[in-house]
């Protein structure tokens, strides 16, 4: 049995930060109900999407949910989708979203219909104004720092890091708040903000203490590993590596793999550093990084891996996405996160499970997105225990809508 299993989440949310946080969830068997607009939310359409116009985006974002059309424009559909929400359950009651908790997502109006009701409120700023993972990183000092040494312009990155952390932290927080429940019989209402998560990092990281206290403005680095010693170079036949020594361990076995132990002691003397020191390795990056490039450019991959690898190095590939998912064996069947799963309306795939490997529980297998009110009837007749005539008068008043492949 899946260790979530049992645990019912409804969700009424858009873009990365919600819907990763429930399906991160629905990955270890939690039941997580999706609602939506008859016609998809907000990122139905999101780029990338097939030929078709099915958003591979969404998909991803909502695997293994199940999925609710309703008309959210009118009071009946509302109150449909409310009736969701707090529908009776010892292991439900669960919500999360990122639209405004206003209106008939106003956390008191739906406590009136389940006292221990759990809603997590994901919002931009902590006073409830709008901002998205660009918008913040650019305020909290990343873009400066990001980029080669010289530059005067900010280097935007495309992962949208502070949208997938606050999506853990929702779903960090909603456990830690059903465990809450589970002890006292009480729910409430969670408010995580994006700009919060991102502040908090850039404060668990030193980035404010290193203003605070050395007065220090960090800088750009480049490919350079900050503190320590780290940094790319290119193989013989034009790949790319980068190699990491964060600790002493790694260094030394960088320095045996490349057999530079005579060069590096001579560059110690020179300059009075001490290289089983991080912070003089970083010093004197810029020399130790010359010292390496003719290694690598003398050697093809392969020999460069093999040597690297002898001494167990640590190391990594520079890949474009189509080399990942081609060449790399962690990025395929070899690997038990992943299988060959079929995408109704999209194709088959490398879909992912859970990265998590509990000892005591098997993993739940990698799941499809669902299509848009794939679940609707199933929800209302199991959940809501409407009967069937109930369910197509629904219908018929168009309140309500089934699987759309649109």
């Amino acid at each position: 049995m899946a260790i979530l299993s049992g645990l019912r989440i409804t969700e009424c949310a858009a873009f990365i930060a919600g819907p990763f946080a429930t399906m991160s969830l629905a990955s270890l068997g939690a039941e997580v109900i999706r609602i939506d607009p008859l016609e998809g939310g907000l990122d139905y359409h999101r780029w990338p999407a097939t030929e078709s116009g099915r958003s591979l985006y969404w998909a991803g974002l909502n695997k293994g949910k199940k999925s609710v059309a309703i008309d959210l424009r009118s009071p009946e559909g509302r109150e449909l989708a409310q009736t969701i929400i707090t529908a009776p359950g010892e292991d439900a009651g669960l919500f999360i979203t990122n639209f405004p908790a206003t209106g008939w997502l106003d956390f008191e109006k739906l406590k009136t219909l389940r006292a221990d009701l759990i809603m997590a409120n994901i919002l931009g700023n902590r006073d409830g104004s709008t901002a998205l993972d660009y918008t913040i990183n650019c305020a909290v000092g990343f873009p400066a720092v990001t980029g080669t040494p010289g530059e005067t312009t900010p280097t935007n990155h495309v992962l949208p890091a502070w949208d997938l952390l606050c999506g853990m932290t929702a779903a960090t927080g909603l456990l830690a708040a059903e465990r809450h429940r589970q002890k006292h019989g009480a729910g409430q209402l969670l408010k995580i903000a994006l700009s919060d998560v991102a502040l908090a990092v850039v404060g668990d990281l030193g980035f404010i203490a290193e203003v605070q206290i050395n007065g220090e403005e960090r800088t750009r680095h480049g490919n350079h590993i900050f503190g320590a010693f780290g940094h790319d170079f290119e193989t013989k036949d034009r790949r790319r590596i980068m190699v990491a020594a964060v600790s002493l361990g790694q260094w030394k076995t960088l320095c045996k793999a490349t057999g530079i132990g005579e060069a590096v002691a001579a560059l110690e003397r020179a300059q009075g550093l001490d290289m089983s020191r991080e912070g003089d390795r970083f010093a004197a990056r810029g020399a130790l990084a010359q010292l390496l490039t003719p290694w690598f450019a003398s050697r093809t991959l392969a020999e460069a891996a093999a040597s690297l690898d002898a001494e167990k190095a640590c190391w990594g590939l520079y890949q474009s996405f189509s080399q990942l998912v081609n060449d790399d064996p962690r990025c395929s069947l070899a690997s038990s996160l992943f299988a060959q799963v079929h995408h109704p309306g999209i194709g088959t795939t490398l879909t992912p499970r859970s990265p998590i490997d509990f000892a005591a529980c098997e993993p739940v297998p990698p799941a499809i997105g669902p299509v848009l009110g794939q679940h609707t009837d199933e929800v209302l007749l199991s959940v809501l225990k409407l009967t069937s005539g109930q369910v197509a008068a629904l219908h018929d008043n168009g309140i309500i809508r089934g699987s759309v492949r649109a």
